[in-house]
Formats: structure tokens, sequence, C-alpha cells
């Protein structure tokens, strides 16, 4: 079951359950949409993979099993970043 992380990894803004901004990788690193469209652009500077769209539970669900409420920031190193959206840039996720 997804952890439903509270917040952006990177810049600590709040994304809740129903946040249309939340985008997770295959890992469930959560971070906003600008993060991983624009910082890191697609790339996951944690495995190398790229993100999706967070889905929203239903309130019934949440209710039964609820978001986490634990922050997770881990700040990346930009120049680590760099080198990973180099390496991955000119490959399709399914090829990294």
């Amino acid at each position: 079951m997804l952890e439903l992380r509270p917040s952006c990894e990177q810049c600590g803004k709040k994304l809740p359950n129903t946040s249309t901004e939340a985008m997770i990788c295959s890992f469930e690193c959560t971070y906003c949409r600008d993060c991983s469209q624009n910082l890191f652009r697609n790339v996951c500077p944690s495995c190398g993979g790229n993100f999706v769209e967070r889905p929203v539970r239903p309130k019934a669900m949440i209710r039964k099993y609820p978001a986490s409420t634990l922050d997770v920031i881990k700040h990346k190193d930009i120049t680590a970043i760099n080198k990973m959206k180099d390496r991955y840039k000119d490959l399709k996720p399914e090829d990294r």
C-alpha cells in the first residue's frame, strides 16, 4: 500500500492525500510537480526512475488507511542531480 507522504522531499511543499501536485517514483520517493519536472527533469535523484502522478486515496479508504504524517525531507545535491539528469536525459524511463 502506498505510504502517501505528506510533503515534497526536496522543497517541503505540503502534499496532502488530495493533492494532484504529488509525484512519485517506483520506490515512492515523493516530490511536488515543480521539483520532479523542473528541477529533476523527470529523473528521480534517488533511483534514476521516472515520476508519475500519485493517486488519491478515496475518502472511505483514507479513514481506514490514513496517509503518513511523517515528513521526509532529503535535500539532494544539485551537482549529483545534474550528473544523473545528464546520464539519463536521452533515455526513456523503460530503457534506463
